[in-house]
């Protein structure tokens, strides 16, 4: 029995193989232990938590962690054996890169799950995870290449060289390249500081619209007249931006101009009459109503009131309910609107006015 377990075959003694094969089935045995166990209790903690980045975790370890565990188990099993020296450098080589392979992959599972986490945290998170995919494209590209880096080290070749190679050719393309690195820093920006999100209703310099999508280097927006536009996200972080969908409320200010020769006991009662019609409409903060000035042709009222929701809709609906209160209440009150007019007197009408009051007349 001795005599055939030390018998050699390719290198190695049937012994080193019935070895290498126990290692491998006890490997194999132990990870589908941990997998049946240790996850399980896992999963049963995270359907309590009700949580679905929990899964997603448990999901990545299975999708990733476990194949890797289970190829490291089949790689120590095979490196036991003696080989020769050109077997072992491709067993080498394929064990490390494709452990290297299954561990960027469970990074940037997490990282994503961490990314998610953050952005949940926040006000309308759900719009927000919707934007990860570009910001999770670079943190792959970064994950994939620092690991070609170490795999190229790993396999005996000096590094350095490559290293210095890439930041000669970053800065490179880096000059090369000014207008697109700027829209993707900017595009960092806008994903963590928030200016404006998918959904949001922005107006920038002369434009307005909808926000659609926010990539990597443009910003797609939809605009009141159906087209789409497309906009650098450089332009629009430098842009001042106003974000309509933010708004809480909508301050208002309109005026109304009265004739001029209207009594002054009804001018007193404008005031009253339109904070009554304001205060009357549903959802509307009453602030101030003013005899605001003298006019060419008027008589100027200014009123202020707040809508208390930021629907424009609701606002419109609002105000046209106030125009048509105050055009009712006026002519209940025989006050009417001023229209722009001019008085042009003349030499003769002085005269006139002269001679009706008992005094000479005086032409010229």
């Amino acid at each position: 029995m001795k005599v055939t377990l030390h018998q050699q075959y390719w290198g190695n003694s049937i012994l080193d193989y019935l070895i290498a094969a126990a290692v491998i089935i006890l490997g194999t045995l132990i990870v589908r232990v941990l997998k049946s166990t240790i996850l399980r209790r896992i999963k049963k903690w995270a359907e309590t938590t009700e949580t679905q980045n929990d899964n997603y975790v448990i999901d990545s370890v299975e999708r990733f962690g476990l194949p890797a565990l289970y190829y490291f188990v089949i790689y120590s099993g095979l490196n036991y054996l003696d080989w020769n020296e050109r077997a072992e450098r491709i067993l080498e080589i394929a064990g490390t890169a494709v452990i290297l392979f299954f561990i960027i992959r469970l990074l940037g599972s997490w990282i994503k799950v961490a990314l998610k986490n953050y952005t949940l945290r926040h006000d309308k998170g759900e719009e927000k995870v919707k934007q990860l995919g570009g910001l999770m494209i670079l943190i792959n590209i970064v994950l994939w290449i620092a690991g070609g880096v170490f795999l190229i080290d790993n396999l005996g070749y000096d590094v350095t060289a490559i290293i210095t190679g890439l930041g000669i050719g970053g800065i490179a393309i880096a000059l090369a390249a000014q207008n697109i690195l700027g829209d993707l820093f900017n595009y960092f920006v806008i994903f963590f500081d928030r200016p404006f999100e998918v959904g949001d209703f922005i107006i920038f310099d002369d434009k307005l619209g909808t926000v659609e999508y926010i990539g990597i280097k443009t910003t797609r927006i939809r605009s009141l007249s159906g087209e789409q536009l497309v906009v650098s996200n450089s332009g629009l972080t430098g842009a001042r931006i106003h974000n309509y969908k933010r708004q809480q409320r909508r301050r208002i200010v309109f005026t109304i101009d009265i004739a001029y020769g209207t009594p002054l006991q009804k001018l007193e009662q404008v005031p009253d009459a339109l904070k009554t019609i304001v205060t009357q409409q549903a959802d509307t903060a009453f602030d101030r109503a003013h005899f605001a000035a003298y006019k060419d042709w008027s008589l100027r009222f200014e009123v202020v009131y707040m809508v208390t929701t930021p629907d424009y809709n609701k606002y419109m609906d609002v105000q046209q309910a106030i125009n048509f209160a105050i055009y009712r209440r006026l002519d209940e009150m025989e006050i009417d609107f001023a229209f722009p007019t001019q008085r042009l007197i003349t030499a003769f009408d002085m005269s006139a006015k002269a001679f009706s009051q008992g005094n000479e007349p005086v032409f010229t």
